[in-house]
């Protein structure tokens, strides 16, 4: 039986969620010649061998941290959405040995936290520079929300921890940690946020789902603010990179 491959690209990639979400939905949809692998690449590069040889009948990607950015150079085609956020997560391998990169960390985020803003929710903080922080803020731009990133040094575009004040809280009451910290087994790890000025006026909104519950998100929720991790997001995204796959 010849195999439908399709993978998760990226580094100490043990824990992740995509292989066990489509292992399950391949069973459920009774695609016994589909399977999921993890590429736990050492170092891009590596990744060109992958996408050139498409092993085993490989028709789809996705690709988690730290190559989300990396990753473009070995691609034959961005789309739109990706190119502008400069990030891709999903890539769809056609017959004719074309790499087509795309972004679904926007939807997933977008149709995830939606549901959950209300009219005074108009600025947000965006903790963190990576690859997924980038497809936030890309989706805040659609939604009209206004956001500034926050990261360890603070500089005329973003601030930095130490800059947040009860001010600047009460201004921005949309948090999403978009940073590694609080992530299994280090869960006593948290973005150093000045919690004790979030009020039921806040959302926080966590793209870290093991724990389900964060430290960012408990004490969050300790002093009224609603909270959700990114569990939805990652579900939601992933349905959507199946979709692309498959011309859906």
């Amino acid at each position: 039986m010849s195999l439908t491959t399709f993978g998760l690209v990226g580094k100490n990639i043990s824990y992740s969620f995509s292989r066990g979400y489509f292992k399950e939905k391949f069973e459920k949809m009774g695609l016994e010649d589909h399977q999921y692998v993890n590429f736990d690449l050492e170092e891009i590069l590596l990744l060109k061998e992958i996408i050139e040889k498409k092993e085993k009948g490989l028709k789809g990607l996705n690709v988690t941290i730290p190559y989300k950015q990396e990753v473009q150079p070995f691609l034959t085609e961005i789309d739109e959405d990706a190119r502008e956020i400069g990030a891709v997560n999903t890539i769809k391998l056609n017959n004719d040995g074309s790499a087509i990169g795309y972004n679904t960390d926007v939807y997933g985020f977008q149709n995830s936290i939606q549901p959950l803003l209300k009219e005074h929710h108009t600025h947000a903080l965006i903790l963190g520079t990576g690859g997924a922080s980038k497809a936030v803020a890309y989706a805040f731009k659609k939604l009209g929300i206004s956001y500034k990133f926050v990261s360890r040094i603070g500089t005329q575009e973003k601030f930095s921890y130490e800059q947040l004040t009860e001010e600047i809280l009460k201004e921005y009451t949309v948090l999403v940690n978009c940073s590694p910290l609080g992530t299994f087994p280090d869960i006593e790890l948290k973005p150093n946020v000045p919690y004790q000025y979030l009020s039921e006026k806040h959302l926080l909104f966590d793209l870290i789902y093991n724990p389900s519950e964060t430290t960012f998100l408990r004490l969050g929720r300790e002093q009224g603010a609603v909270v959700k991790n990114g569990l939805q997001m990652l579900e939601l995204q992933a349905e959507k990179s199946w979709e692309i796959w498959n011309n859906k």
